[in-house]
């Protein structure tokens, strides 16, 4: 199973944010420069997170984003389900559009669609917080980048 881009960049702006001082506001320009990554995707990601509450974002001269709750309040497996467009990781388990004429009898969606709620167990058992390098690790890296 691949994560698409999209949910890889969501957790990508969490675990930034998740670095930052109480307080302190981070940009979308500031993220993407330090990731190296396209300003116009993060845009749409974190439209996103907002919406969904992992975010809160101040717009204007003096605006940017912060969480909206601790690192050890969102939970990595929450933010895959709401991030990815769906979890269907073979053709059978599109309901509406697959094609294969043995799905209604085959054994193997049960197997996929066992690891596949058990990798979301997996997920649900870690935050952000959890991602997070100690001892001045990732954040270290944020202020040096900032700084320099």
């Amino acid at each position: 199973m691949q994560l698409t881009q999209y949910t890889d960049y969501s957790l990508r702006v969490l675990i930034y944010l998740s670095q930052k001082p109480q307080g302190d506001l981070a940009t979308i320009t500031e993220i993407s420069d330090f990731y190296g990554i396209s300003r116009n995707h993060l845009v749409k990601v974190v439209h996103n997170l907002a919406t969904s509450g992992f975010i809160n974002t101040l717009r204007g001269k003096y605006g940017g984003m912060q969480l909206a709750r601790p690192a050890a309040e969102i939970g990595i497996g929450e933010v895959v389900r709401k991030t990815e467009p769906n979890m269907d990781i073979a053709e059978c388990f599109n309901l509406t559009n697959h094609s294969c004429v043995i799905s209604n009898m085959c054994f193997l969606k049960k197997v996929l669609d066992e690891a596949r709620t058990k990798f979301l167990q997996t997920l649900d058992g870690y935050t952000i917080a959890d991602t997070l390098v100690p001892q001045n690790g990732l954040a270290g890296i944020i202020n040096i980048k900032l700084v320099a």
